[in-house]
């Protein structure tokens, strides 16, 4: 028997995290059959043997790029919903259980989950709850902006339109959400939530980040392309 849902984790040296992720996903409510692939660019740390006690499937990939990653494990997933999660991320325990029930619907081919931050601090509180408002504007709206913190999408239609685009440095995610709304509808989750790192927000400084996201995300509106790696570094 097939599993409904294939969740897929890419990974870069995400030891830290990884393991409260995977058996957050283990220990689902969903009662349905379901698989976790996780795809890793080759980390030094311990996150591979973290996640064969856990995922299905564990693919390590010589190519670079989170685009790259989640495309690998789009492709070796068995399901028609694919289930984006990052490694840093924990998906509250109804989660599958919130996506399968709007994928019930054919017209549906994306999701995004309200996201809040994994922190004390209630200046972090603000900024996911702004950043929620974003993401649910944009849905309803028309033109997605959903991240991939955590995303689920049809299988049949993100192969259709050719998945992420490898050859976009950052904010493929958001070029990826935009693509696939134009060929049904996506929604936004109400009756769930993912909890993430603000590691960036804290490397950074909350002001300066929420600055440079405006920037950065301004850009990618009004020219298509998002920061380049070169400043938009991964946080570990």
């Amino acid at each position: 028997m097939k599993p409904l849902i294939s969740i897929v984790v890419p990974s870069l040296n995400e030891e830290k995290y990884i393991e409260t992720t995977l058996k957050t996903l283990r220990n689902q409510d969903f009662k349905g059959k379901f698989e976790i692939i996780v795809v890793d660019g080759m980390s030094k740390d311990n996150t591979v043997k973290i996640a064969k006690k856990y995922a299905d499937k564990v693919i390590v990939l010589k190519k670079r790029g989170i685009g790259a990653a989640r495309n690998a494990g789009a492709k070796a997933a068995n399901a028609k919903i694919l289930l984006f999660v990052d490694a840093d991320t924990i998906p509250l325990y109804n989660a599958l259980t919130e996506v399968s029930k709007k994928f019930q619907k054919k017209n549906i081919v994306g999701t995004g989950f309200p996201v809040v931050a994994l922190s004390p601090h209630f200046k972090d509180f603000i900024i996911y709850w702004m950043y929620n408002i974003f993401m649910k504007t944009s849905i309803k709206y028309g033109n997605s902006q959903i991240p991939g913190i955590c995303c689920a999408y049809r299988k049949d239609v993100f192969e259709k339109i050719g998945g992420f685009d490898e050859n976009i440095e950052t904010w493929e995610d958001y070029d990826l959400s935009s693509r696939i709304g134009k060929n049904g509808k996506t929604v936004f989750l109400e009756n769930t939530l993912v909890f993430t790192s603000p590691r960036r927000f804290e490397k950074w400084g909350r002001i300066k980040a929420i600055f440079m996201y405006l920037g950065f995300h301004l850009k990618y509106l009004l020219t298509g392309k998002g920061p380049s790696v070169k400043i938009y570094k991964p946080i570990r």
